[in-house]
């Protein structure tokens, strides 16, 4: 643990904390420490996330460049021979509860005018700011092991951080077996918005697109029609946006500022180290027409899937040419050319996802009230403030029941 501003851990033998750096559980202690920079020489750190999409390199961009407000900490946890078996990383925010009801939006912004931090929480979110969570493993065999151990520290940092509520954010479904002492004990596991996967044993665009429905296949016709008929758009793939990102960036403020919910803001900085550090990793397709860029899909590719995470576009042209469903296709075509076993995408817009034949890859919240007493009371209104519940495209997905 050289390094790190960490205090002495307490005696073991009972639940302590001291400064709200360190706290002993059964079997170890969690060490907190804020910010990443301590971590980059540690060789727990690297591997914690080897296995997914968006390793160590991603948690650290993200600390750096997001511009939403998060306070960044990480908690070690170390077994009782001292060794760190998992660093996971959690992060504070002010979150407004009512995002994903869109009927509440109104009558409470209008109480907001009056008293600003109205049905608004100071939270402590465990897992990624800008995307799915993970724990952060130095082994997989070390799951149940850091689960037992973060369901014992979290409630009482949370409390010594003056946060309301703890939220696991965004954990894919595989985690509700290791993390069941969380929803069995004092969580509720919420289903969150949902990405999507479509699977691709095809060998061409063409067989793909023989799969989907007529009524489907006449509407995509006509809409690629209409976006041939105007001047060409041309694709080209990189990894390197950072001598363009002042041409990415005002696409992705125009889609990010049409949407209902946001959560994370990304910036310049965010688009431009992304291909630098993460090269392997990242793809930007970027169309342009006239020589003007007018789309541009930024996309993650690990371990045989394409991740399509973020969209730009250019609204003065988009919806006459269609912009979404063109890019869509050319993206898809290219991860087929590829060889690639599935393409994924982030949460929301889902009726087109629908209709292209997707499936819900489930995601979901465990969360609790820090105060037992309103705990319970929570856990109700939880079944009213559930993102998913409002949606109804939702349940129209063959999977729907895995939510």
């Amino acid at each position: 643990m050289n390094n790190l501003p960490l205090i002495a851990p307490p005696p073991r033998a009972t639940l302590q904390m001291e400064g709200g750096r360190s706290i002993a559980f059964r079997g170890g202690t969690a060490h907190f420490v804020v910010g990443a920079e301590g971590l980059k020489q540690r060789a727990e750190w690297t591997a914690a996330f080897a296995r997914t999409c968006k390793d160590h390199r991603f948690y650290e961009i993200i600390e750096q460049t997001l511009d939403s407000g998060f306070e960044h900490h990480y908690a070690l946890l170390e077994d009782d021979a001292g060794e760190v078996l998992a660093i996971q990383p959690l992060f504070f925010v002010q979150q407004n509860l009512v995002e994903g009801v869109p009927a509440l939006r109104a009558p409470v912004e209008a109480v907001r005018r009056h008293y600003r931090r109205f049905l608004t929480m100071r939270i402590l979110m465990v897992g990624c700011a800008a995307g799915e969570g993970h724990l952060g493993l130095r082994q997989p065999e070390d799951a149940a092991w850091a689960a037992e151990a973060l369901h014992e520290v979290l409630k009482p940092y949370a409390q010594s951080c003056s946060a309301s509520l703890v939220v696991l954010k965004d954990f894919p479904a595989p985690y509700r077996g290791t993390l069941g002492t969380f929803s069995s004990n004092g969580y509720t596991r919420v289903p969150s918005m949902p990405m999507t996967r479509l699977r691709l044993p095809y060998r061409d665009f063409e067989e793909y697109f023989q799969t989907l429905s007529k009524a489907t296949r006449k509407d995509m016709r006509r809409k690629f029609r209409k976006a041939e008929k105007s001047a060409p758009l041309q694709m080209e793939v990189v990894t390197d946006v950072s001598d363009i990102v002042d041409e990415i960036y005002p696409l992705y403020r125009q889609v990010h500022d049409r949407s209902a919910q946001k959560f994370e803001h990304l910036t310049h900085d965010y688009f431009s180290r992304l291909g630098q550090q993460m090269p392997e990793r990242t793809r930007f397709f970027l169309w342009r027409q006239h020589g003007r860029l007018v789309a541009f899909s930024l996309c993650l590719l690990h371990d045989g899937t394409l991740y399509d995470d973020t969209l730009g576009m250019d609204y003065s042209v988009a919806l006459d040419l269609h912009l979404y469903f063109y890019t869509w296709r050319e993206v898809v075509s290219w991860a087929i050319a590829q060889g690639l076993d599935s393409y994924c995408s982030s949460p929301l817009n889902y009726n087109p996802k629908l209709h292209l034949g997707c499936e819900l890859v489930p995601l979901d919240l465990y969360v609790m009230h820090t105060k037992p007493l309103l705990n319970p009371v929570f856990r109700g209104a939880l079944k009213y403030l559930g993102p998913t519940r409002h949606d109804p495209l939702l349940q129209r997905f063959p999977n729907a029941h895995e939510l």
